[in-house]
């Protein structure tokens, strides 16, 4: 049987409702979301918690012979360089200093973590925070609340 009554639709969904942000604000860093991590000459681990992750950091590295800063990535049995900025000066200059910033996303799965290494004349400075789950179910920033 045929029907001539329209029936509506109605969405009840948190998106239909506002209380959802965009991806941008979603990754907005947050007092209570950012985690600190600086390394020189020295080795820091960033995160270890599985799931997604931004990484904002500032870089600097005296001008002088096999100088580097990088990123690592671990699985607890072997480690890969994901970034890494390397200075080779040979001409005994070193009052100049090369400096760059980086911000990407990483995801690590159980077990894996992503590390800052920086040589005796590199400096990495930066913060971390957990976008989205393991599952990827995003991480609001701390203290926010959709209404």
């Amino acid at each position: 049987m045929a029907q001539n009554v329209i029936v509506p639709v109605i969405d009840l969904t948190s998106a239909a409702e506002g209380s959802t942000v965009g991806q941008n604000l979603q990754t907005a860093m947050a007092f209570g979301s950012q985690t600190a991590f600086s390394a020189n000459n020295s080795t820091a681990v960033i995160a270890n918690t599985a799931g997604f992750w931004q990484i904002t950091a500032a870089l600097s590295m005296q001008v002088s012979a096999n100088q580097s800063v990088a990123f690592t990535m671990s699985n607890g049995l072997s480690s890969k360089t994901i970034w890494e900025l390397i200075i080779n000066n040979t001409s005994g200059s070193f009052d100049i200093w090369n400096n760059d910033s980086v911000d990407f996303v990483v995801f690590l799965a159980s077990g894996e973590s992503i590390s800052a290494v920086a040589s005796n004349r590199g400096y990495v400075q930066g913060s971390a925070r957990q976008i989205a789950t393991v599952n990827g179910d995003l991480v609001n920033p701390s203290g926010f609340n959709p209404q």
